[in-house]
């Protein structure tokens, strides 16, 4: 039996009965509302850094085109581990541009050909990213859900390392 639970009007999250590993209901569901977030927020990111890995010209081509297939990689796999959290805890995980598009905080790029405005976009939404995992901490650290705790922790460390790289090749 699934309970559909909204995350927003037209986005759902759906969840699945019998699934007993000692976090209540209301925490997971939480917990899950929150990933979902995160993931959307991952993928956009990722969708953005790829989009300037292919696109990006000028003098610094070399050193940037690297270093965002360098991002675009890492958040590939994080995406995974977290659309695989939001399973473990019994929920199906969103995977279409419409679900992703209405729960992100970051902004597509579209046009965007200066290599200057691509690292600078790319600053803002690691930190907005950062911002959406902050919000899951109270209801994990609330649940003692220390795996996904983990896994925003990981995640915190790696867009904060990714924004201070970037932040940094723009001086």
């Amino acid at each position: 039996m699934e309970v559909k639970m909204a995350v927003k009007e037209s986005t759902t999250v759906v969840m699945e009965k019998n699934v007993h590993i000692g976090i209540s209901e209301e925490h997971r569901f939480q917990i899950a509302e929150g990933l979902c977030r995160v993931l959307a927020d991952s993928y956009m990111l990722y969708l953005k850094t790829h989009n300037f890995h292919w696109n990006v010209t000028g003098p610094r081509f070399h050193s940037l085109h690297n270093m965002f297939e360098e991002q675009y990689t890492e958040l590939a796999a994080a995406i995974d581990e977290i659309a695989e959290r939001i399973r473990a805890l019994g929920f199906y995980a969103p995977g279409s541009f419409t679900e992703y598009k209405e729960l992100t905080t970051i902004e597509e790029a579209v046009g965007v050909r200066d290599a200057n405005a691509m690292v600078s976009q790319l600053v803002v939404s690691n930190e907005k990213l950062i911002a959406t995992v902050r919000t899951t901490l109270p209801t994990l650290n609330e649940a003692s859900d220390e795996a996904t705790l983990d896994l925003m922790t990981q995640r915190l460390h790696q867009h904060s390392k990714v924004a201070w790289m970037l932040r940094s090749t723009l001086e």
